[in-house]
């Protein structure tokens, strides 16, 4: 058995930047072992798998090379953006996207697709202490006018405010340290951290966790952009329209979009991105 698949860049300005992702189609009558098998065979950060589309409403799976994910924005933003650009004929500006956590609105404005994430979930907070143990940082490299926090949209984050790009660059991380401390401190499954700076207005980031056995740094992460909108939109600004940067020192430069608001305890989360073709072919299961 054959399926078409497709290959793009996601968050990205140009080809070959941004973040890697797979997507194949007609995936429904594949298992979750041959899924996963597949993803590890991408080794990408997320390959998805389109099981079914009905008008302009799509069901899709995400899955990392080690396990399945719940939500991930740039797998969600690539496929919307191959859906309505490359596989639905006469596609309009809107689709619906059906993940595990429910279903997820994706705009196309112009060359940027947009999804609306879920309502964010602020977890525990934690001590500056714990991260002086694991990494490189010193106490005067943490920015204390934000805590450190676990925050979901769908897929957890601890949140790590930094005081400068400088302390973001340098970062060093011990492996065995960082993953006890994730496997002792998250409240969820998804466990992975999100250092970022907010440095003259711009706000850089890295997401750093721990999968199958070896530390590996994204080059783009959605869902760690919508925790990280809400957090702002909570803790900085009420409303908010920038753009994130990561990937730079992976040599993946990525741009995220972020446009939302917090009122009445209401949070308004878009981000959204550019989408780069690179390749499309069939795929012998």
């Amino acid at each position: 058995m054959t399926i078409p698949f497709y290959i793009v860049d996601v968050f990205a300005e140009e080809k070959y930047k941004g973040n890697q992702l797979a997507v194949f189609l007609n995936a429904e009558s594949l298992t979750d072992a041959q899924m996963l098998q597949i993803a590890r065979e991408t080794n990408f950060a997320e390959s998805t798998f389109i099981t079914a589309i009905k008008d302009e409403i799509a069901t899709i799976r995400i899955f990392t090379p080690q396990h399945e994910m719940q939500f991930a924005g740039h797998p969600i933003i690539g496929t919307s953006w191959l859906l309505m650009n490359k596989i639905i004929d006469n596609c309009g500006q809107d689709i619906t996207v059906l993940v595990p956590v429910g279903s997820i609105s994706v705009r196309q404005e112009e060359d940027l697709v947009w999804l609306q994430a879920a309502q964010p979930e602020f977890l525990a907070t934690f001590s500056a202490t714990d991260f002086l143990s694991f990494t490189n940082l010193s106490s005067a490299d943490l920015d204390t006018e934000f805590p450190i926090q676990e925050v979901t949209t769908g897929s957890a984050f601890v949140l790590v405010p930094v005081r400068n790009i400088q302390a973001l660059k340098n970062l060093v991380l011990n492996q065995d340290k960082m993953d006890k401390w994730l496997r002792e401190n998250c409240q969820t499954d998804h466990r992975a951290f999100y250092f970022f700076c907010v440095e003259d207005n711009k706000i850089s980031s890295r997401m750093l966790c721990v999968e199958n056995n070896r530390l590996i740094e994204d080059a783009a992460t959605g869902s760690a952009s919508s925790c990280l909108q809400a957090f702002l939109l909570k803790y900085h600004q009420s409303e908010i329209n920038t753009i994130n940067y990561q990937g730079d020192f992976i040599n993946r430069p990525s741009q995220i979009h972020f446009k939302g608001s917090l009122a009445d305890n209401q949070y308004d989360i878009k981000i959204g991105g550019k989408t780069k073709f690179v390749a499309k072919g069939k795929w012998e299961v």
